[in-house]
């Protein structure tokens, strides 16, 4: 097994890296933030990477969502210390193959990463069933609930769609992104939101308070 390491603590990569070696697991990288486990990921295509979903640059729930858009192949599993229900849900959302604590029995860890290379879910049966629970729900039930935190960049993204900025081009050109990295964050606003289109975006932003309008954007 191949695994890419993404964790802002160097003692804690250092420590999992020695124990995933000494359990003939080959580590290919280490990243320090999202962005960099992105690209990482992209040059050795691991097999599974190993998430910390709490990062700076770019969040692992956000690397998460990219690699499960670009790399599909690529299995990624969050292991956190949160012991929050809705960060197993998001982390679920984006596209996570697991969800592992990082307090975790090491025979138990090995034997659930072994699981994720043939297609299972790297979860406990306590989060699995959270799971379970959370999406056997009606989907109307689960949109009452407060929306998801949005990132810093899908913040200003929407802060521009509600100033008026809404072509791709605009948005692409205002953030210093290509017009693919904008769709790709606005499709995660879209999914968030649980809205349709911009149109709806902009209205639900509005509704709920989430941006302030201060008029039309300079051009």
């Amino acid at each position: 097994m191949r695994v890419l390491i993404a964790d802002d603590h160097a003692l804690f990569r250092d420590g999992l890296r020695s124990l995933l070696e000494a359990h003939g697991v080959t580590v290919v990288a280490e990243a320090r933030n999202g962005r960099e486990a992105v690209a990482l990921a992209h040059t050795h295509r691991p097999d599974v990477v190993l998430m910390d979903p709490t990062m700076p640059e770019m969040g692992g729930l956000e690397a998460t969502r990219l690699l499960s858009a670009e790399l599909p192949e690529v299995k990624v599993v969050v292991l956190t210390a949160s012991e929050d229900d809705a960060d197993l849900f998001e982390s679920v959302k984006s596209g996570a193959r697991g969800f592992l604590p990082k307090d975790l029995e090491a025979a138990r860890f090995f034997a659930l990463l072994a699981g994720v290379t043939r297609g299972e879910p790297a979860l406990t049966p306590s989060l699995a069933s959270k799971v379970l629970a959370e999406f056997a729900r009606p989907a109307a039930s689960r949109s009452e609930r407060a929306p998801a935190t949005l990132t810093e960049r899908e913040r200003e993204v929407l802060e521009l769609l509600v100033a008026g900025v809404t072509s791709n081009r605009d948005l692409a050109e205002r953030l210093f992104v290509s017009e693919n990295t904008v769709k790709y964050h606005l499709r995660n606003i879209l999914d968030k939101l649980h809205v349709q289109n911009r149109a709806q975006v902009i209205a639900y932003a509005l509704r709920h308070g989430l941006v302030d309008r201060q008029g039309p954007a300079s051009s």
